[in-house]
């Protein structure tokens, strides 16, 4: 008979083996670590999980979300075929780069409000971003260990919002709308890491500053509209 893991086990080692990854990164964690952290020992992690690639899996799968409710695997997890979590990434990053503000924006002919349309547009990509916040930061970590995986994220996911966002720059400033940059490539990636920054990485700061999600929010908003808009006619 298959073994069951116990009720609020599966989100113990998600989150227990997410911090150890984070931290490490793929190639240092030893299974020795994970059990630590999660409280276990070294043999009884593996009566839930076959292997370290068999955890990295369901830690990339669900490491920010809530597992409560999902329906616990038979023991112990196999460790998945190749490629599988590749094309699970794959998937997952085409899903979520879907994202509507920007699109809508460049599909506009007319724009009543600039502020209003850039402040949409870096409010869905914060909200985005902090919603995947372990995630990222966890294919970050390990980008040297999965240079397919990162090559999603980096070249894909987020150099396709840098393309769209460079378009935008352009198109915005020539109508007189935004602020003109001598270096649109630039000035997009630098709106880019400001976001990424409030919303994933202060998380991690060896120093961090107490500031709430709101407040990060509002403040990255606030600074990037002032600064597209100073000095244009919006």
């Amino acid at each position: 008979m298959a073994r069951r893991i116990p009720e609020g086990r599966l989100q113990q080692l998600v989150a227990s083996a997410a911090s150890v990854f984070i931290e490490q990164g793929y190639s240092r964690t030893q299974m020795a670590d994970i059990a630590e952290a999660s409280g276990l020992a070294k043999g009884t992690l593996y009566l839930y999980v076959e292997s370290k690639e068999a955890l990295f899996d369901p830690v990339l799968r669900h490491a920010d979300e809530r597992l409560a409710n999902r329906p616990s695997p038979a023991l112990p997890v196999p460790t998945p075929r190749q490629g599988t979590t590749l094309r699970y990434v794959r998937q997952e990053l085409e899903r979520q780069q879907q994202l509507p503000k920007i699109a809508e924006a460049l599909a506009r002919r007319r724009v009543a409000d600039v502020a209003e349309e850039i402040e949409g547009i870096v409010r869905e990509l914060f909200r985005a971003l902090a919603q995947n916040r372990r995630r990222i930061k966890l294919i970050d970590r390990s980008a040297r260990d999965f240079p397919e995986i990162a090559a999603l994220w980096y070249e894909g996911a987020r150099g396709g919002f840098l393309a769209r966002l460079e378009k935008y720059l352009r198109d915005r400033s020539k109508r007189g709308r935004v602020r003109a940059f001598g270096d649109v490539q630039a000035a997009a990636r630098l709106i880019v890491e400001v976001v990424a920054f409030w919303a994933i990485h202060r998380h991690w700061d060896a120093h961090p500053q107490v500031v709430s999600e709101e407040a990060a929010e509002a403040i990255v908003v606030q600074f990037v509209v002032a600064a597209l808009t100073s000095g244009s006619n919006p």
